[in-house]
């Protein structure tokens, strides 16, 4: 059993995942680059969307952080500016796919469940498991030279243990 999965956006969009990586895992901390988001706001939300309605995830309802780092760079987005701008995106992609033929909306997908409480604007505060937002830098505010600024992440995880 590993400690830590992780799975990037970055490089290549992670599609496909094995259900089985989920059935041991007592958290998860979906980590958001703060600079670079603005960019990349919906290929964030199309994997964090795949996770939301992931019904192993849905079933276990994980603690579930997501880490907005970069928080040292000037020109990153506050944690609550990515919360709401990924609420809108999450909004999209689910009336998206409601109308969208069942082959082709995700729901086709074994193991998917809906997003959100049917007729409502979806929020984090609507799912089975309690989602978290922080901010954090991991090359600490003084970029390569300080050190990292990643208290929240270590006291989040400690309250969950």
């Amino acid at each position: 059993m590993s400690l830590w999965s992780s799975f990037s956006v970055e490089d290549e969009p992670l599609i496909i995942f094995h259900n089985s990586v989920f059935f041991s895992h007592r958290a998860i901390v979906f980590v958001v680059d703060s600079v670079s988001f603005q960019k990349e706001v919906k290929d964030v939300a199309e994997f964090l969307y795949m996770l939301l309605t992931d019904a192993v995830i849905v079933k276990n309802a994980p603690p579930f952080l997501i880490a907005c780092n970069k928080q040292d760079v000037t020109m990153a987005k506050s944690a609550k500016l990515i919360q709401q701008q990924l609420e809108k995106e999450l909004n999209t992609l689910r009336t998206i796919r409601s109308g969208a033929p069942k082959a082709l909306d995700g729901s086709g997908i074994v193991g998917s469940v809906p997003l959100g409480r049917k007729g409502k604007e979806y929020d984090f505060s609507q799912g089975p498991m309690k989602i978290e937002f922080a901010e954090c830098s991991v090359r600490g505010n003084k970029g390569d030279e300080g050190e990292a600024d990643i208290s929240v992440l270590e006291t989040w995880l400690v309250k969950i243990a």
